[in-house]
């Protein structure tokens, strides 16, 4: 058997509801809670990654996977313990038609997640609090919980292919989204989610991972092009100095001062 089962797939599918899974009866509980909230063959393709014996693929390799495969206008990557107890497709197609309005750039919508470092956005029921609600919604953020993320397909969003493990890709998705000119929203859905999450002991290497990844990425660099060149950082005035002719002109003969003689 294939480690990736897609049931009902058809291009004209309004969501794609993709799953890693390690319990395949704790998956089956899951689904059934989708189909009592509305979602069926007619609207939906539900796919899924089966680790139940080992792990084919982690969080970053499987939610890229989903995101490739996934034929649904909205692909929702949820976890296996999550159950739809109070809303439904109703309730999420008005919220997603909200924000369509508010904000047509947006590429991802979460139940968790943070608006800056102090102000948090949630909507859930967990084993920390019924009904958790800290909003107002929806409400734009800068990173995701991983129990319930919508992408949007036409957006074409993926997740760092040099990144592995089952933690913070949420972020990761946010982060890279930003950079893609998309938004992340923390919107009124309300479901129930079994675990309160943990770290786990491979939690912290996945975070210096994360942090050394983006401090590469994002670091301050010249780049020349074909046609031109660019010197690129997050500070207005270094851009504006570094950007001058007789800068890029220094940088060249530092350069070939350099190789040669080092």
């Amino acid at each position: 058997m294939s480690a990736l089962e897609i049931d009902s797939i058809n291009d004209e599918k309004l969501f794609s509801v993709c799953t890693l899974v390690t319990n395949l009866e704790e998956y089956s509980q899951m689904r059934d809670s989708f189909y009592a909230a509305g979602f069926n063959e007619k609207n939906s393709e539900f796919i899924y990654i089966d680790n139940s014996a080992h792990n084919k693929y982690d969080g970053y390799s499987g939610v890229n996977r989903f995101l490739e495969v996934a034929q649904g206008k909205y692909i929702i990557i949820c976890h296996q313990d999550v159950l739809l107890k109070f809303d439904g497709i109703d309730i999420l197609n008005q919220r997603i038609n909200e924000i369509e309005k508010l904000d047509p750039s947006w590429g991802l919508l979460g139940n968790a997640g943070y608006k800056d470092f102090n102000r948090v956005a949630l909507r859930i029921t967990d084993p920390y609090g019924d009904s958790r609600n800290y909003g107002p919604f929806p409400s734009k953020v800068v990173s995701l919980d991983e129990n319930f993320i919508i992408a949007k397909k036409s957006a074409n969003l993926a997740i760092s292919h040099d990144m592995s493990g089952f933690h913070l890709y949420g972020t990761d998705m946010c982060i890279l989204a930003s950079i893609l000119g998309y938004s992340a929203y923390v919107i009124d859905f309300h479901l129930y989610h079994k675990s309160g999450g943990t770290c786990g002991s491979n939690f912290y290497g996945v975070k210096k991972n994360l942090i050394e990844k983006y401090r590469r990425a994002l670091s301050a660099k010249y780049v020349r092009t074909p046609c031109t060149n660019l010197f690129l950082s997050n500070c207005r005035f270094l851009n504006y100095l570094l950007n001058k002719k007789i800068m890029y002109s220094l940088k060249k003969r530092y350069d070939y001062l350099y190789a040669k003689f080092f």
